[in-house]
């Protein structure tokens, strides 16, 4: 992986260069997708198809700085997430920055479809949290809070921006979101995306997938580019808010 831009260099970036570009600065909001050229998604429902080396290689990168790994409920049942663990470098990277040895799994769910034995929630190595609404049946969120802490934000859709602003309060300061689509669409609309990386992978998926955002329109927002990594005709970028 070697970096194109700014200030070109072919020296393939070790893993200290890699996390001093990726680092974060502050606190705020990350996304991290990949796609393919022709803005897929996925490839037969899932992710996996789209993926490469350098792109696994920042996925399990960008897992090392947050306090909290927010997805939304459909893409921790459609891509078999489980437990979110980080090898030992990456845990004592952590704790000498006075962070916790693991991010804390944080779940958007309007309806409560989640099945409390999934090993993500079940064999998770810190409590997950679970955000849901009001209008989420009573006995599912009674079944879940017995292996996660089930937090309502908003009557019948998940207030966002109340759930962000509440996670922050609980010290969950930098949040890294994973997806899906329909979360990537709500955390856009609700101006809450402060920074986006992205993997373009060398694929044509051709019609039929959808793309990285879904739900609603919204307003255009402005980013600017951090950085550009390249690997194997893949490219990495990474977005921030202006």
């Amino acid at each position: 992986m070697y970096r194109l831009w700014p200030d070109p260099d072919p020296t393939p970036l070790d893993d200290a260069a890699l996390t001093a570009l990726y680092e974060p600065t502050g606190p705020g909001l990350r996304v991290n997708f990949v796609t393919s050229v022709d803005g897929a998604v996925e490839v037969e429902g899932l992710s996996k198809g789209l993926q490469n080396p350098a792109d696994n290689r920042v996925f399990t990168l960008l897992r090392q700085f947050p306090d909290a790994l927010l997805v939304g409920a459909g893409t921790l049942r459609q891509e078999g997430y489980g437990p979110v663990r980080l090898d030992g470098s990456r845990r004592a990277w952590r704790t000498g920055r006075g962070l916790d040895p693991y991010p804390r799994l944080v779940v958007a769910s309007r309806r409560l479809d989640l099945d409390p034995t999934h090993l993500a929630l079940a064999e998770a190595p810190v409590r997950p949290v679970i955000l849901t609404c009001a209008a989420a049946p009573p006995d599912l969120r009674r079944s879940l809070a017995t292996v996660a802490d089930v937090l309502v934000y908003g009557d019948d859709e998940v207030d966002l921006g109340a759930a962000v602003a509440g996670l922050q309060a609980r010290g969950m300061a930098r949040i890294l979101s994973e997806g899906g689509p329909h979360l990537m669409g709500s955390l856009t609309a609700a101006d809450l995306v402060d920074e986006v990386c992205l993997t373009v992978s060398p694929l044509l998926a051709g019609p039929g997938a959808g793309r990285i955002t879904a739900g609603p329109p919204s307003e255009l927002r402005d980013l600017t580019i951090a950085h550009i990594l390249y690997a194997e005709d893949a490219m990495l970028l990474r977005y921030v808010r202006t």
